[in-house]
């Protein structure tokens, strides 16, 4: 399935899975008796650097985290904690944040990570040559007040900012590094290990071993990490029912059942919506689109249970939202909206003017399988739309950005309020293609980047309201993503990322 990363990484995943061929960690599963021993991960997603400023999260986050320190973390229901700065706090308007950094933390190198050094790797990945470099788009700049305090400025409040110091966007990397030859597969970080490159083959496998002195012990639950990454699928399952590995984030909900009976426990989460994007709002190429009412009826035709089933094979969850149940503007009651009702479907286009329906270019793609397409196909035509698809194959994501296409399918990630808005609604966003601009969701827009905290939820859950009252997308289901255990490990999954966070994946 297409499911965005980023657009280059997204175009990349499209032509092949990239990774090596199934291998096993040298010391096998984890320790049983709760204390150190070698924890192995599977992942299908290999690293695409290690240089800090240039960095990617989402499947690459183990390897980061494995050697770097964030500014701050996240718990895994999303709430912000301490990293390495012990406070922080803003001013009245939110434009000023001061960090305090903590002292005694040292980088793999020994030299002393302060606040100067956070205050450069601020500065790096805004510059860098990360697909998240958006992430710092409101950094206006960053310094380093004393040793131990960063005032960093923004252009405009974000509320979503604090977050991303706990992702890729907060990594802090050894400015000793920054001009280092080999900075790209050579980490110097304050992180809890470091890498073993007499043991890694870049690209197969990496080793890591753990860092003494490391400023949150307790955080840190095996002597030893390996991630091994295998070429697609069927060879991380293999590699999971011959024990080669503890713990690995899944691809394909029909592996499943085959994963449970080999003793692996599936931990389940939702992380992505899966629907169409009706993407032409204004009527720039699809005419019909404009009216609302023909996307409330795009909306009605759908069976999400019948699809659910189909496509998703029962995993997951019927919705109208793409906000995520995490979210404050999460509304449940939103979800009783745009039942699967035929005939009110047709209603709704008579009144529009499309009483025999209309004609709906998309894009479709081989390397998805034709199920999909065809159930859109089918179930739009009973309504008197009919889809025809033009196969853009590789070029799927580039073309739907283009844009090329007044509506798609696709899997979205379900991020945080405002990372979302300013990814699939507001006038900028990656997938407002055509730069839909409506003045009453402007407006609500903006009442969410201002809005204190006793107001904020409000503000999203209005956002959310238009979007589903205007039928800006029709989705189907929130799916369900899954990470599997063996009987020596647990884990408490992360909201807003694809894989879990190191420290949350512990012995048994």
């Amino acid at each position: 399935m297409f499911r965005w990363k980023r657009l280059a990484a997204a175009a990349i995943a499209i032509t092949t899975m990239v990774g090596l061929t199934s291998c096993a960690a040298d010391s096998g599963g984890g320790s049983s008796d709760g204390s150190g021993g070698t924890l192995t991960l599977g992942a299908i997603q290999t690293l695409s650097t290690f240089a800090a400023a240039d960095s990617y999260w989402a499947n690459e986050s183990p390897y980061m985290q494995a050697v770097y320190d964030t500014v701050l973390r996240a718990e895994p229901d999303g709430t912000i904690t301490e990293g390495l700065a012990s406070a922080w706090e803003y001013n009245e308007d939110s434009t000023v944040l001061t960090l305090t950094i903590r002292d005694g933390v040292t980088f793999s190198d020994g030299s002393t990570l302060d606040a100067d050094a956070v205050a450069q790797n601020l500065i790096r990945f805004r510059d860098g040559n990360s697909p998240d470099t958006n992430k710092m788009a409101d950094l206006a700049d960053a310094v380093a007040t004393d040793a131990s305090t960063v005032t960093v400025t923004l252009k405009q409040a974000n509320p979503t900012f604090l977050f991303y110091l706990t992702q890729n966007a907060g990594l802090v990397e050894a400015p000793s590094a920054f001009e280092s030859a080999d900075i790209q597969t050579t980490p110097v970080g304050s992180g809890p290990y470091e890498l073993d490159a007499a043991k890694t083959v870049i690209g197969t496998s990496y080793a890591f071993t753990k860092r003494d002195g490391y400023w949150d012990e307790e955080s840190v639950h095996y002597d030893d990490l390996v991630i091994n990454v295998y070429s697609d699928s069927t060879a991380l399952v293999n590699a999971i029912k011959g024990g080669q590995v503890n713990a690995a984030n899944t691809v394909d909900n029909n592996d499943l059942k085959e994963i449970e009976a080999s003793g692996f426990t599936v931990n389940a989460f939702e992380l992505n919506w899966t629907g169409l994007l009706l993407l032409d709002r204004d009527g720039t190429i699809a005419p019909a689109l404009k009216d609302v009412r023909v996307r409330q009826a795009i909306n009605y035709a759908f069976d999400k249970e019948s699809l659910l089933t189909a496509i998703g094979q029962g995993y997951g969850t019927p919705t109208t939202q793409i906000f995520p149940t995490s979210s404050e503007g999460y509304d449940e009651s939103l979800d009783d909206d745009y039942p699967y009702d035929p005939e009110k479907a047709k209603e709704l286009l008579a009144e529009a003017g499309y009483p025999d329906g209309f004609e709906l270019n998309m894009p479709s793609s081989s390397l998805v399988g034709s199920a999909t397409f065809t159930l859109i196909q089918q179930q739009l035509s009973e309504v008197g739309i009919t889809v025809t698809y033009t196969d853009a194959g590789n070029n799927f994501i580039a073309d739907v950005l283009a844009p090329k296409y007044a509506a798609t399918w696709l899997t979205l990630q379900q991020d945080p309020d405002w990372a979302l808005i300013n990814f699939e609604l507001s006038p900028n966003a990656i997938f407002n293609p055509f730069k839909n601009a409506d003045p009453e969701l402007e407006t609500l827009i903006e009442a969410v980047r201002t809005a204190p905290e006793a107001d904020y939820a409000a503000a999203v859950q209005a956002v959310n309201k238009y979007t589903v009252d205007n039928a800006w997308f029709a989705p189907w289901y929130r799916q369900q993503s899954s990470f599997v255990t063996d009987a020596n490990t647990k884990v408490e999954t992360q909201t807003g990322n694809a894989y879990p966070y190191l420290w949350n994946i512990t012995p048994a």
